[in-house]
């Protein structure tokens, strides 16, 4: 008798290798869970390890060193403390020192580095500058570059 280009002997005895896999699974997997039930609280969390772990592929958490920041930043992050008008007369005349040795002009940013200004300083020092007409711009967004005005 043949069934699907098998013959009933190789039929029956992949089905019965099959069945005898599949009920020792169930019979493993059952020996399992009575272990785990048979077992307390305080063994499961001993054979566990230590309590919390962290992801799969990440490198445990080394305790011989502490981490520590590499540079901690003078300010807490957030909104600048209110400058008054002379303030930001000075730092606008600061800038405007600047930028007169530079024929090309500078970008904000090259500004702010050369003075070390915070970056939420700039604008408003910036704009202020533009309104006087004590700046001249040129260029987009980043590209932005500021001479002083003639």
């Amino acid at each position: 008798m043949e069934i699907d280009g098998f013959s009933y002997f190789a039929y029956t005895k992949r089905m019965s290798l099959r069945s005898t896999l599949d009920s020792l699974a169930a019979s493993f997997a059952n020996s399992v869970v009575d272990a785990i039930r048979g077992a307390s609280l305080q063994e499961l969390l001993q054979e566990s390890g230590s309590g919390a772990r962290r992801g799969p592929g990440r490198p445990p958490k080394s305790k011989a060193e502490p981490v520590t920041p590499a540079a901690p930043r003078a300010r807490k992050p957030g909104r600048l403390p209110r400058r008054t008008a002379e303030q930001i007369a000075q730092a606008l005349s600061q800038v405007i020192g600047l930028v007169k040795g530079k024929k090309d002009g500078l970008r904000a940013e090259e500004i702010r580095a050369a003075l070390k200004m915070e970056p939420k300083e700039m604008p408003r020092i910036l704009k202020e500058g533009l309104a006087k007409k004590k700046l001249k711009s040129k260029g987009q967004k980043r590209a932005t570059t500021y001479s002083a005005a003639a």
